[in-house]
């Protein structure tokens, strides 16, 4: 199932902008209380003024219909953008069973690659855990440097007996300890103990102090070594990760481009209750939406004279005079011979709509397009390849990060992995979680519209809009007259 903008864009501007462009305005704020809470699929749509054509040729192609006024757009010096490309197929056509076919080829290859995307975050979720006990277990060694140097002591002669000594089986200190007579106070003298001239004074006999003066010893070599192994595998383990963190950002850019055509190659859900759509019939409904916007310059405004000088000295914010254009295509696709895509001839409704936003009032558009079913797709998308770390971000960027001091900043850098610079270990570091956080948070900010000023609403807002009204009407025109073709107004 594509999933659509439910509402239209004209609706949606209505939203944005409820007092100009909502001609039910007044009752759905009784309704909602507030103009945020309203639902865009109620507006009533009210342009500044509104053209509509059409055009319906079975034998010719429906493309240079939309190519012309895109064209004819941008040579008036709009800066056009498409909102919406919506389409459905009837289901007995060929042009169905293609796309299907293409679309089913797009999710199996995205799949394919999210799999690989799984596996290497099961590596990246791994390392990290392995990255956590590494800490723990370096911050005894760490505390041996400070006043907790005899509780990290006991700690790590725990460890050794848990880790390293319980390999000797029956003759280890615990076994010999619980399972063997003579041998119950083995455990607490070597935790007592520190070095090899105490355990000649500690109060033992002969058999305990023989097994107990190589346990020391064994304890004591193990301690002058393991501390370096254990860092140089805690530095190669953050290398891996960020190897591995590289891969799966490498991953998500194979696969997003694979799920966004999968995803454009959906149709549109019409209910089953389009009458243009029969089941046996070769149709196909196309759905399109451009808008085009041109900024108001001010400064060229003043010194075409229409505008008062003054005005050049207030802030104003930016205002666009907006062409909005609705295509609705009902074709019949056509397999171009012997090549693998079709061509549509039939018939085409226009519109041309003519609206005035500032940039903020843009900005809310956009907020509101992104909120809508279209946005959740991306997201979803989104989510599914670029974001499949973030609720890790702050964990991988925390060892990817940590400072380490300045000796230890040195030794790493005489003894530094060759293989480092290969996957990116001396670029730039990521942003830090308190940055990240801070982008989130700001990204979520909704836009919020100032309100105007004078010069802004009386002024400039009244300007562009005759703007609007006269590039809208030149549109249409132009077009009706180059193809001769009926209007209705």
């Amino acid at each position: 199932m594509f999933l659509t903008l439910v509402a239209t864009i004209s609706q949606i501007i209505g939203k944005v902008n409820p007092k100009l462009y909502a001609e039910n305005s007044k009752d759905l704020l009784k309704k909602y209380g507030s103009l945020g809470a309203v639902n865009s699929e109620e507006i009533k749509e009210k342009p500044i003024s509104k053209h509509e054509l059409v055009y319906d040729s079975s034998s010719e192609t429906l493309e240079p219909v939309y190519f012309f006024i895109l064209d004819l757009m941008n040579d008036l010096g709009l800066q056009t953008e498409k909102f919406m490309d919506n389409f459905s197929s009837s289901p007995g056509s060929g042009h169905f069973a293609e796309l299907g076919q293409r679309a089913t080829a797009m999710q199996q290859q995205g799949s394919k690659i999210l799999a690989d995307i799984n596996a290497v975050l099961r590596s990246v979720l791994n390392i990290i855990y392995d990255l956590k006990e590494f800490r723990i277990r370096l911050s005894s060694y760490d505390a041996l440097k400070s006043e907790k140097k005899e509780a990290a002591i006991l700690a790590l002669k725990q460890l050794w007996m848990d880790k390293v000594d319980i390999n000797k089986g029956n003759s280890s200190i615990k076994a010999m300890a619980l399972g063997q007579a003579g041998f119950q106070t083995l455990i607490d003298a070597f935790l007592f103990v520190k070095d090899l001239k105490e355990v000649d004074s500690v109060d033992l006999n002969d058999r305990v102090k023989r097994i107990l003066r190589a346990r020391v010893l064994e304890f004591n070599d193990w301690l002058a070594h393991s501390e370096g192994e254990l860092r140089k595998r805690y530095n190669l383990e953050k290398t891996y990760l960020s190897s591995q963190v590289n891969s799966l950002k490498l991953y998500a850019r194979w696969a997003k481009p694979y799920l966004k055509a999968a995803q454009e190659l959906e149709m549109k859900d019409t209910g089953g209750r389009e009458p243009a759509l029969v089941k046996a019939f070769n149709t196909i409904v196309l759905e399109l939406t451009l808008l085009g916007k041109k900024k108001i310059d001010v400064h060229e405004e003043v010194l075409s004279g229409n505008f008062p000088k003054e005005i050049e000295r207030l802030k104003t914010k930016n205002y666009y005079s907006c062409v909005l254009v609705d295509f609705r295509f009902r074709g019949i696709p056509q397999r171009v011979s012997q090549q693998s895509h079709y061509v549509f001839g039939g018939r085409a409704d226009v519109s041309f709509k003519s609206y005035v936003l500032n940039e903020d009032e843009l900005k809310k558009l956009n907020e509101e397009i992104d909120a809508s079913d279209v946005g959740d797709v991306l997201r979803l998308i989104e989510g599914s390849t670029g974001e499949s770390m973030a609720q890790l971000q702050e964990e991988i960027n925390f060892f990817l990060e940590e400072k380490e001091d300045e000796q230890e900043r040195k030794k790493s850098e005489d003894d530094s992995n060759p293989f480092t610079a290969l996957i990116g270990g001396y670029e730039s570091k990521p942003a830090s979680p308190e940055t990240a956080e801070k982008k989130a948070e700001a990204k979520k900010e909704k836009v919020k519209i100032k309100p105007e000023n004078y010069a802004e609403k009386e002024i400039i807002r009244k300007l562009a809009s005759k703007n609007a009204e006269d590039i809208t009407f030149r549109v249409f025109d132009t077009y009706k007259k180059a193809h001769g073709m009926p209007s209705y107004t």
